[in-house]
């Protein structure tokens, strides 16, 4: 097991003030902060995907989001669920961060997805769409029990994500992810 801090990205699927998202990530961010050290990703910032952009130099927030990506140890995706799917948002950051396909800085990176919905399925559904589009990319999302948050909003105060339960589950996550990033640099 390493002992220098883990180095993590928090990507947030809601651009929303007070997205629950957010709060959860938040949440975990200081949870595991003893073993990591959190850098959040602002995807609000990003142009529409569009490979005519795609070319040198990038537009500078797809720039600090590539370069975020590549100094992470790992990546931590909490997200709602829109229609039943991935938000937009979050979708458009995976897509510039996806190029070039075999080269791109997802490619191999150990990647936790949480899912949260004021819904009592917890975002299940988007869970399996950000899993399928983050392994497109070549990245490598954790096989752990899904961590999906039902009710999220009920268990919101005070702008806080307060349920201890469900991010003692997460934590489970979080061990598996630490592992994997140890795992990796001993390869």
């Amino acid at each position: 097991m390493s002992t220098a801090k883990y180095t993590l990205l928090g990507i947030s699927g809601s651009l929303r003030n007070g997205a629950f998202s957010t709060a959860v990530l938040t949440a975990m961010a200081e949870a595991t902060i003893d073993r990591a050290d959190f850098t959040f990703a602002e995807i609000g910032t990003l142009p529409l995907f569009n490979q005519d952009l795609y070319v040198d130099p990038l537009p500078a927030s797809v720039q600090h989001l590539r370069d975020q990506i590549a100094a992470a140890d790992g990546i931590i995706i909490s997200s709602g669920e829109y229609n039943h799917g991935i938000p937009g948002v979050l979708k458009n950051a995976l897509d510039w961060a996806s190029r070039p396909h075999n080269g791109s800085p997802l490619k191999d990176k150990p990647v936790l997805i949480m899912t949260s919905s004021p819904a009592v399925t917890g975002g299940v559904r988007a869970q399996y769409q950000i899993r399928e589009t983050v392994i497109s990319a070549l990245a490598r999302p954790l096989n752990t029990p899904e961590i999906v948050i039902g009710l999220v909003g009920l268990k919101i105060a005070d702008g806080r994500f307060q349920d201890a339960a469900a991010i003692e589950f997460a934590l489970n996550g979080f061990a598996a992810l630490f592992a994997e990033i140890d795992r990796m640099v001993r390869v």
